[in-house]
């Protein structure tokens, strides 16, 4: 069995055992992409707590008026809010310098949309990635720290960076849909937190 096909076997049992995901998008696109600033060096449950703080405010044109020690009060809980605060401010401006709407970008290619992407102050490889999965619908493989994990612990891949990780499961994106790509993030860091939590779970089903 080649490494690639032994990559999308250990995604295809992921998906029979956890199942479809579908908990992104909820409620509010802005404040899911403001999430994905926000959680970085920080808990889900701290940026869940500042996006319910920010929700009277989780517009373009209020949050673009508010003064920068309001917002950097908000956002306070999750750590960092000085440069948070900067990342968010660069993230809409990006937006409004690019129509102002997600749909204005449709046609662009997504290698160029992630260059673009990884200009905003603030944008990582892993957080462009999201971004292109989640609020554009590109499918995108993320190369987290769960995913690098996973593939090494079951013989799948060692990949010591983002980049190279990447790079080496790039075959399995093609013919792959926006929304399956979506529920392969989602199940990798499922499984993730619960190995996280229980080391010695047993991971012999996707063996």
């Amino acid at each position: 069995m080649n490494l690639q096909t032994r990559q999308r076997q250990i995604l295809d049992r992921l998906m029979a055992h956890y199942g479809p995901q579908h908990w992104w998008s909820n409620y509010n696109r802005l404040a899911d992409w403001i999430a994905m600033i926000l959680v970085q060096q920080t808990t889900g449950r701290n940026t869940e707590k500042v996006i319910a703080r920010m929700m009277p405010f989780m517009t373009v044109a209020q949050l673009t008026a508010m003064p920068t020690d309001q917002l950097e009060q908000l956002i306070r809980p999750s750590g960092f809010y000085h440069q948070k605060t900067k990342a968010i401010r660069a993230l809409l401006q990006w937006y409004q310098d690019h129509g102002g709407k997600l749909s204005a970008l449709a046609a662009v290619p997504t290698p160029a949309l992630r260059k673009s992407l990884l200009g905003i102050r603030g944008v990582g490889e892993e957080t462009a990635d999201d971004m292109l999965l989640y609020m554009f619908n590109r499918p995108v493989f993320v190369a987290d720290n769960y995913a690098r994990k996973l593939f090494a612990r079951l013989g799948a891949g060692n990949y010591t960076t983002y980049t190279a990780m990447k790079r080496a499961t790039a075959p399995l994106m093609t013919g792959v849909s926006a929304a399956l790509a979506q529920d392969w993030h989602a199940v990798i860091d499922e499984h993730g937190k619960l190995m996280r939590r229980q080391a010695d779970a047993d991971e012999s089903w996707l063996s």
